[in-house]
């Protein structure tokens, strides 16, 4: 049996800011809402999300004889975090401009999973990051980390929404395990609703991402009309109005130190990239997935 604060002491060794520890159950109701959302069409164009439906919310469809989901988050905010200057037309997510988070956060759950098994040899599960089907958020707010704000992510009490994660789902039982999250704490605030360029989010705590610039800029070619408020790469307008991102402590990980600063580039400098520097500069960070072509063509 895995000792839970074994397993939030190591994590911490990794460099995680958070960790919480989840039963591998069918969280039901949280795929109640999920279905809903498809089914009213706001995932739009986003037919991925379609696929695998039922393993996003049961862990134990993913890790045969899945018991445990230990659910870790590091902050990312940086003092791009905190915003841009009205007049800035190349704005870029602030979690952008560090070295892609997917390669980083999987090296960290390797070194997890490399302490807990060096204490349990025969220890037996797989790490997630973000591509996966399973609803990280859910088994976040599971574990006791935080609530689903108004905009739909992860907020943290003391880190905010600032927060990325990872998941090692394992067969083994933990001797504890983290009761989950009670309530939100977003009271009467709308900050991020009405911060949110597009219109996009939606009273029920989701997106409409058919109206969301992040999934316009980066999941997909942005649709002509679409005013994409100066954003070339992602979008953390609803982030950044946020109470409690606006308290939380910038990160402390120095692997998320950002490579470069948006801020300091204009437009032409960025139309004047060749394929080449492009990748030599971006070639670490999660712009590759768009690359230099489709984030130029967004410049408004």
């Amino acid at each position: 049996m895995l000792s839970a604060e074994h397993i939030k002491a190591a994590a911490a060794e990794a460099g995680f800011d958070l960790c919480g520890i989840a039963r591998a159950r069918h969280l039901d109701e949280r795929e109640r809402t999920f279905r809903r959302w498809l089914g009213a069409g706001r995932h739009s164009t986003l037919s991925y999300m379609e696929r695998n439906a039922e393993k996003r919310f049961d862990a134990s469809l993913l890790v045969e004889g899945a018991r445990t989901v230990i659910v870790c988050g590091v902050s990312y905010k940086s003092a791009l975090s905190e915003g841009y200057p009205a007049e800035c037309r190349t704005k870029i997510a602030s979690y952008a401009a560090c070295d892609d988070y997917h390669v980083v956060i999987k090296d960290m759950l390797r070194d997890l999973s490399g302490r807990l098994r060096r204490r349990y040899p025969d220890l037996s599960g797989r790490a997630f990051v973000d591509t996966a089907p399973l609803s990280e958020k859910s088994y976040a707010v599971e574990a006791g980390l935080g609530w689903v704000g108004r905009q739909s992510l992860l907020v943290t009490p003391g880190f905010g929404s600032f927060v990325l994660l990872g998941e090692l789902v394992v067969t083994d039982e933990a001797d504890s395990y983290d009761a989950p999250f009670g309530g939100e704490g977003c009271g009467g605030c709308r900050a991020c609703v009405e911060s949110c360029p597009g219109r996009a989010i939606l009273d029920n705590r989701t997106i409409d991402t058919s109206r969301c610039i992040s999934c316009h800029t980066v999941e997909r070619e942005a649709e002509c009309g679409i005013d994409l408020d100066g954003w070339i790469f992602g979008c953390d307008a609803c982030q950044s109005c946020c109470p409690y991102n606006r308290r939380a402590p910038l990160h402390a990980n120095p692997r998320f130190d950002m490579r470069f600063d948006p801020r300091s580039m204009t437009a032409g400098q960025w139309r004047a990239l060749s394929e080449e520097e492009f990748v030599g500069r971006f070639g670490r960070t999660p712009l590759m997935r768009s690359g230099r072509r489709r984030i130029v063509s967004n410049i408004g």
